[in-house]
């Protein structure tokens, strides 16, 4: 069996590993035969997937096609579609997903609760929302927008043009959100197979900075009446697009007994990294179970807790290649270095997780070793 993946990042690198374990075979699309996923995968396609030689060359390798991002066009998709080959997430299940503004109306429709959004064509627009909610809103780009680079938080007017400015160019279309008081970020890994069976990993809670998910703290810190309604939310939210794969579903707990969904991603999800060592199957072999017909693995931890946290870059330039040599010695931390070849400030470039008993305990792990992670190349002596 052999299952193809657009795109040769971190996602797609993880994804291998777990496949190599399940002897299925791997054909990378990429722009770059230089990516994380493609130098570790038997087989890889370089060129564009919007060219039409180059998806026909792709196709021909794969019996099952699978996502990394949401990035690939729904048209590429259906294109894969009407060569034969089973795609899943499907380009359906994308339309419904990758426009951020259609995801919304999508859940709108399903009677799922999402905070209150409106589209957005010029800065006039989003002055007039703010008539009607007041700031502070959240300005988005309606697609292709992720880690914060497709996001604005507007506290008043004086921030629209800038903000405006920069995710509007080209023609970028954009939205607007209410923005939501929290208590807490919350998120949960839905993994629904072919036949729709559906099993959920816990809840976990996600600390952003800058828009990016620096820190998941598993499981959530919160009720177990809390949990189950953020779960069943979410489950809801993959079946009304009629998911099959792993999807990360992102939600706001405004109260105990207030949840409101953010955003679904539609293929394995940084959230759910912590899976790896925390849990029976990790979420990205259970995806390949899933988009492969095959049983899903328990979801279960099999520790009280673990905490994930993020490496990201804070420099320009090429990484240490020592970088992880001091993290080794913290114990309990297991570190992933993703294999990039440039570093740019908040660029994903790795995660640490760590087991425990406690949360806090886990937390100090994860940041002891995360502190110690060097990515800038040292200055010569002298």
């Amino acid at each position: 069996m052999r299952v193809g993946i657009p795109g040769g990042g971190q996602l797609a690198q993880m994804l291998i590993q777990a496949a190599i374990s399940l002897d299925i075979e791997t054909v990378i699309l990429e722009n770059s035969p230089d990516s994380p996923a493609g130098r570790i995968s038997r087989r890889q396609v370089i060129g564009d997937w919007r060219n039409a030689a180059t998806l026909a060359a792709f196709a021909e390798q794969c019996d099952v096609v699978t996502l990394e991002s949401e990035f690939v066009d729904e048209d590429i998709l259906r294109k894969l579609e009407a060569r034969g080959v089973a795609v899943y997430p499907t380009a359906s299940t994308l339309a419904a997903i990758q426009d951020k503004l259609v995801q919304k109306q999508t859940f709108e429709k399903a009677g799922l609760p999402v905070a209150a959004y409106r589209a957005v064509e010029t800065p006039r627009d989003v002055r007039s929302v703010a008539q009607e909610m007041d700031w502070p809103l959240l300005l988005k780009a309606r697609r292709n927008g992720y880690d914060g680079y497709g996001n604005a938080t507007l506290h008043g007017v004086e921030q629209l043009a800038k903000a405006w400015a920069h995710l509007g160019q080209n023609g970028r279309q954009l939205m607007v959100e209410d923005y939501v008081a929290f208590e807490r970020e919350l998120a949960v890994m839905i993994v629904r197979g072919r036949d729709g069976q559906v099993r959920s990993y816990p809840v976990v809670e996600t600390i952003q900075r800058n828009h990016i998910c620096h820190m998941v703290r598993a499981p959530a810190p919160i009720s177990s009446h809390t949990a189950r309604r953020a779960r069943d939310l979410a489950i809801r939210a993959v079946e009304a697009v009629d998911g099959v794969g792993a999807f990360g579903v992102e939600l706001f707990m405004v109260t105990k007994d207030l949840i409101l969904l953010n955003e679904i991603a539609p293929r394995v999800h940084n959230s759910g990294h912590y899976t790896i060592e925390a849990c029976v199957t990790s979420q990205f072999e259970n995806h390949l179970r899933a988009v492969l017909g095959w049983p899903l693995g328990a979801t279960n931890m099999i520790t009280p807790a673990a905490v994930m946290i993020n490496v990201l870059g804070a420099h320009h330039g090429p990484p240490n290649p020592d970088a992880l040599k001091a993290a080794l010695d913290v114990d309990g931390a297991n570190i992933h270095l993703y294999g990039k070849r440039h570093v740019r400030p908040g660029r994903k470039m790795g995660h640490v997780t760590a087991l425990a008993y406690e949360l806090s305990t886990a937390e100090e792990i994860a940041r002891a070793a995360v502190d110690l992670v060097d990515l800038r190349i040292p200055e010569p002596d002298g």
